[in-house]
């Protein structure tokens, strides 16, 4: 691991709304992140999880404590440092595989050549290179998932955050795309860190973290077998 975590939350909170309507989704939590790290952020819903996923992100900024990447820009790192996988693939209709998995390169001005390739590479590393030229409609749900974890990887993070990424499959092809998940981040030498509900994903994760009512609970450590 280096010596600086990719990552970290120093005793963030995060509200939602005000006065009688507030909600506390995160309280005073503090944890870290470092390279090479495999993750699970495991609770009922509601416990925050996703919240806490989105404030490592910088997707969401916390009402309380600091969030900072000293591994990667501790300020705000670059949007491809770090990769977000939603529960819901949500693929551009129109728009064929290969089109959807290169997008965020496209706005990020990379050139065709590199684009094709980083498309090419992505795809091939979930498996789903031979649907390249296939809409989404043509596609299964799961290889849908797969086609939005490959449009993340395309982005060569150092940090991939992982929202339910099984919550809407089932079994067989939720591990399948854990299985994708694990050999990406391992050939792209990224971190892991992902929110589930699902007793399979945790146990083939070799860290687990435990949030109950807005609260970092339990941070345990343990060897696994893939």
């Amino acid at each position: 691991m280096t010596a600086e975590p990719l990552v970290v939350c120093d005793a963030v909170a995060r509200t939602f709304g005000s006065g009688a309507a507030a909600v506390v989704a995160v309280h005073g939590s503090s944890c870290s992140v470092h390279s090479g790290a495999r993750i699970a952020i495991a609770g009922p819903s509601g416990s925050g999880k996703s919240t806490l996923l989105h404030l490592m992100a910088g997707l969401e900024r916390p009402t309380h404590g600091t969030v900072s990447w000293p591994g990667l820009d501790p300020a705000r790192p670059r949007t491809s440092d770090i990769g977000v996988v939603f529960q819901s693939p949500s693929l551009v209709p129109n728009l064929d595989v290969s089109e959807n998995t290169g997008l965020p390169l496209v706005i990020d001005g990379v050139d065709d050549p590199e684009r094709a390739q980083r498309v090419s590479e992505a795809l091939a590393l979930v498996g789903v290179d031979d649907l390249a030229t296939k809409l989404p409609e043509e596609i299964s749900g799961g290889q849908a998932q797969r086609v939005a974890v490959a449009r993340v990887l395309a982005q060569r993070p150092r940090l991939l955050l992982a929202d339910e990424p099984t919550g809407q499959l089932d079994r067989a092809a939720g591990q399948r795309l854990l299985d994708a998940l694990l050999a990406a981040t391992e050939h792209l030498g990224a971190a892991l860190v992902v929110t589930t509900h699902d007793r399979a994903v945790i146990e083939r994760l070799d860290t687990h973290w435990t949030m109950h009512e807005g609260r970092l609970r339990t941070v345990a450590t343990r060897t696994v077998t893939s």
